[in-house]
């Protein structure tokens, strides 16, 4: 049977009412200490239609998160923050996953007391830094020693701990976009010749290690992974995608996660455009579980790839920004407003909660 985006969806333990997955959006309206406020409260809500929420990036740690404003996971305060969003998600009827990140060698020493970033390798990211204190020049990431790795898994599981204290319905492992994870998997950042590096089995070491942590937190029915296993992204880039992340995707079915997220940008895309051949068919046939695809789709490229059994489900990401009602925009084939780019991270409510929904435009 043909699936469309308005069928239902089991997610692992998540039974999803929709197959329209709101992607992880980076906003920076977090208060002080990293704490969602009031503002997330209303945002989400908003956008609970979605048959997933799944949270913007979320950061493990202080070492971790390297952007200004952006919520995180490892203080109770945190927590509490959290709580209202997830308790305002499901009063209104929706599921929401938290997405855990740590960015690796994209954290500028300003948001860490001064230390370097910690990377697979001694490596230097490309372009600068978002920091409370402007744009700066990203710094040469040290190595983490083997005896350091135990330690960063144990903040994935503390954070994976306190999202299910928050009230979340799951967890997410960020493993894309050129973030820690990513630069473990991917050759031209891990330079490694221990058990880390090197050949493919080893690259994929943290990320196994890592969605394993967390599956002994939730449950593997409760864990998904995000990969961006076609082209480079923000410095990071493989030799050979086409061998690393079917093997990738193997290791994650043998571990029955719920769910795998990928960004595939192609030529054309709005945000890391490539040439480098889209991995998904290859990753299909080695990952046998629910496969969510993300990356400059419209209802029409969605219903499409649902159709041809490519994707079982879709995440949009920017669409979301500007349609808080999204769903039913799809739903009866009305336009889609635009966001204003101006405002993705700025303070503030505008660009923010007061895009309005279509019976109000």
């Amino acid at each position: 049977m043909t699936a469309t985006l308005f069928d239902p969806i089991t997610l692992g333990a998540i039974e999803a009412p929709n197959r329209i997955v709101m992607a992880p959006l980076t906003r920076g309206r977090a208060g002080p200490g990293f704490v969602p406020n009031e503002l997330a409260v209303e945002y989400y809500r908003q956008r609970a239609a979605a048959g997933l929420i799944i949270s913007e990036a979320t950061g493990i740690s202080q070492e971790g998160l390297g952007w200004p404003s952006a919520p995180g996971l490892w203080t109770d305060a945190q927590v509490e923050g959290w709580q209202p969003v997830t308790d305002a998600v499901h009063a209104a009827g929706g599921r929401i996953v938290a997405q855990l990140w740590h960015m690796g060698r994209l954290v500028h020493s300003v948001f860490n007391d001064g230390k370097p970033p910690v990377s697979a390798s001694a490596t230097k990211g490309e372009g600068r830094a978002h920091t409370p204190v402007g744009r700066l020049d990203l710094e040469e990431a040290r190595p983490l020693r083997l005896d350091e790795i135990p330690r960063v898994i144990a903040d994935y599981a503390k954070a994976a701990e306190n999202a299910k204290r928050a009230g979340f319905d799951g967890v997410q492992l960020h493993a894309a976009n050129g973030y820690l994870i990513d630069q473990f998997l991917r050759d031209r950042t891990n330079l490694r010749d221990d058990d880390y590096g090197g050949p493919v089995e080893n690259r994929i070491r943290l990320l196994r290690e890592v969605t394993e942590a967390l599956i002994g937190i939730w449950g593997a029915d409760r864990v998904g992974v995000r990969l961006s296993p076609n082209g480079e992204t923000q410095g990071v880039d493989d030799s050979a995608p086409e061998k690393l992340f079917p093997a990738a995707a193997a290791a994650l079915d043998k571990l029955g996660i719920a769910f795998l997220e990928l960004r595939e940008p192609g030529p054309d895309g709005t945000f890391g455009r490539t040439d480098v051949p889209k991995q998904s068919p290859s990753i299909r046939a080695a990952f046998k579980g629910p496969l969510i695809l993300n990356s400059d789709y419209d209802a029409q490229k969605a219903e499409a790839d649902l159709a041809s059994g490519r994707a079982d489900a879709i995440s949009f990401g920017r669409p979301f920004i500007g349609n808080p009602d999204l769903v039913e925009r799809i739903r009866t084939g009305a336009e889609w407003a635009a966001d204003n780019p101006k405002t993705w991270y700025t303070p503030g409510p505008e660009g923010y909660i007061d895009y309005p929904a279509l019976e109000a435009a």
